[in-house]
């Protein structure tokens, strides 16, 4: 299925966007290369303007969302495995937070997991109400154990003419593995393997 087109079907998409991150080191030696990429699509938001009790014209078509920029992103990492994800967005000035939350439910989340190579742990959020061209932190923990602390991170994402008044911006995140020269301790993915 092409989980782009079912997108556009279901909601009216301006664009598609993405960026990627290259980060070699952070201070120390350079190490293995950390990916992180942040993918999101602008859609108009039918709610701009006015409150409406029911949002289920856009919750329920969200798993295409979710499908669609787990994919996008997953393929943005190359060969190199999905370690961390979260989701995010901002409502235009017309529209409310619960706009951009109504979007990325456990209907968007499942799909969204599933395109990443599955993902055991609850999907980091964040949600605001923003003018276009305001940058967002979608924040990132591993996809298997939210309390792996080497991989608490975040990927700064903007559209520059996006989301306008009437617009919402639903964005994820993906690294390929934790923050470089990550060092505080905590519990490790070495502890989430010899648990499974």
């Amino acid at each position: 299925m092409d989980h782009s087109l079912e997108v556009e079907k279901n909601y009216d998409v301006r664009g598609w966007y993405s960026t990627v991150h290259e980060i070699r080191h952070d201070g120390g030696e350079p190490g293995d290369t950390l990916i992180k990429v942040a993918v999101g699509v602008v859609i108009r938001n039918p709610f701009a303007g006015k409150f409406v009790a029911d949002l289920s014209d856009i919750v329920n078509p969200s798993a295409a969302i979710g499908h669609a920029l787990g994919e996008r992103a997953a393929a943005l990492l190359g060969d190199r495995p999905v370690n961390s994800y979260g989701k995010g967005g901002i409502a235009g000035t017309a529209g409310e937070q619960e706009h951009v939350v109504a979007c990325i439910t456990t209907l968007f989340g499942d799909p969204l997991r599933e395109q990443v190579g599955g993902g055991r742990a609850w999907i980091s959020s964040v949600s605001k109400v923003a003018a276009a061209g305001t940058a967002i932190d979608i924040p990132l923990a591993h996809k298997d154990e939210l309390y792996i602390r080497s991989h608490y991170d975040a990927v700064t994402f903007s559209v520059p003419d996006g989301p306008r008044p009437d617009e919402l911006l639903i964005c994820v995140a993906v690294a390929s593995g934790p923050r470089v020269h990550q060092r505080v301790g905590g519990k490790t993915v070495a502890d989430l393997e010899a648990t499974v």
